[in-house]
């Protein structure tokens, strides 16, 4: 069935947004009496025998600690920590690459204090040498992102039955 397959907001025994689960899954943590069922948004699911409400926020009866994780470096990451734009001229958009200010020819590290984001024609004009070699600025100095707990709920489609739990998401 397809609706078993329907995300549902996981929240810890404190209302803090945890993760998002299945249907099913979350069917069976209510269930087997681990978590409770806060909003219904999709209606009953029918047996033979009984009716079961299909959950679209379910809340854990005990505390999950879940440890703040460093976000991984990859080019997605990059280009949202520079906000798509070129560490060095500016531009905006989607055409961008990853440029290491050390460059790797010269043992420079892949890490968040290392690479930015750069359009082309900044990047092959800075070429293999560091931005100071180049003649080229940096807007500013790259760092490692924050940890961020809610980051699995940023780039994804939140149900209206979810915004009452995530208040930090602004609705379009």
């Amino acid at each position: 069935m397809m609706i078993l397959n329907t995300p549902v907001l996981v929240l810890n025994q404190n209302y803090q947004p945890l993760n998002i689960c299945n249907v099913k899954r979350a069917m069976v943590l209510v269930g087997v009496g681990k978590a409770e069922l806060l909003t219904n948004g999709q209606g009953d699911i029918h047996t033979v025998r009984q009716a079961y409400t299909i959950p679209s926020v379910i809340r854990l009866h005990y505390m999950v600690k879940k440890p703040l994780m460093q976000r991984k470096l990859s080019r997605r990451a990059i280009f949202h920590r520079d906000g798509f734009t070129c560490q060095y001229c500016g531009v905006q958009g989607k055409n961008l690459t990853i440029d290491h200010i050390q460059p790797r020819s010269r043992n420079g590290p892949h890490t968040w204090e290392n690479v930015v984001a750069a359009c082309i024609p900044c990047n092959h004009r800075k070429a293999g040498r560091t931005p100071r070699e180049a003649n080229m600025r940096l807007a500013r100095e790259p760092q490692a992102p924050r940890p961020d707990p809610y980051a699995l709920f940023h780039h994804r489609n939140i149900m209206d039955e979810w915004q009452p739990f995530m208040p930090w998401i602004e609705r379009h």
